[in-house]
């Protein structure tokens, strides 16, 4: 199990129903995008953070692991603003507004970034895709999503149990025998991945499969006092943003 579906699942939040969470941590996604990114996404970023560390009980040293990744791609992704391609002057140079837009994108994407953090790590897929049923989500498309999530799990196992193989049989002391340990994991992965399918179809077609995967879901309700206080809280940011959006700017 990765670190994030295993904070998920010992989430505070964790029994909460999920349309809960949706409406706060998709809500300051789509405020991270809609609204001016200073002050704005700036808001938003500090918000989620705080909810993620405090009432939301996620280690900060697991959420920073989770979080540097798509930090990475937004910064990589600012990092092009900086630059200017041609019109007056040399050809390369650096951009006037370049690090205004550059600041401004680091700011939506790292704050939208949050709030999808918010939901995944208190929000574990298996509570999800069942319900994604009730919400008019063809039950064959639930289904293929259940087994894809399961079957990623069977196969990063495998992987690193064929990694700790070659490793003890010093297969990564050279780099020749490296990229042939490499190649082998790769084959390795492919067929387990199909002879774990061919067993996965055989073992439903012996239960009687009939096009459904019935699972169990923990009992949730939606919490009305809960999702009231996220709504408050979103326009809260939205109120803040538009009145601080003048003296800051």
């Amino acid at each position: 199990m990765l670190p994030i579906d295993a904070a998920a699942h010992s989430s505070r939040w964790r029994r909460r129903h999920p349309v809960d969470k949706a409406v706060l941590a998709l809500g300051l996604t789509v405020l991270a995008v809609s609204l001016p990114p200073w002050p704005g996404a700036a808001l938003v970023l500090v918000t989620a953070l705080t909810v993620l560390l405090g009432p939301a009980g996620v280690p900060a040293r697991r959420l920073w692991r989770a979080y540097r990744v798509p930090l990475g791609f937004c910064v990589t992704g600012a990092l092009p603003l900086l630059v200017r391609v041609g019109g007056p002057g040399p050809f390369l140079g650096l951009a006037a507004d370049g690090p205004v837009r550059a600041g401004e994108l680091l700011l939506r994407t790292s704050a939208g970034s949050l709030g999808v953090l918010l939901f995944a790590f208190t929000t574990p897929m298996s509570d999800l895709l069942p319900r994604l049923v009730r919400a008019g989500v063809p039950a064959p498309v639930v289904d293929v999503a259940l087994v894809t999530y399961r079957m990623s799990f069977l196969l990063l196992d495998s992987v690193r149990r064929v990694r700790a193989s070659q490793a003890a049989r010093l297969g990564h002391t050279t780099r020749a025998a490296a990229w042939r340990s490499l190649g082998g994991l790769g084959a390795t992965a492919f067929v387990r991945a199909f002879d774990r399918a061919a067993r996965l179809q055989t073992g439903l077609a012996g239960r009687g499969y009939d096009g459904t995967l019935r699972v169990l879901v923990p009992a949730a309700r939606v919490s009305g006092p809960f999702t009231a206080a996220s709504l408050a809280l979103l326009t809260a940011l939205t109120a803040l943003t538009c009145v601080l959006r003048g003296p800051l700017t």
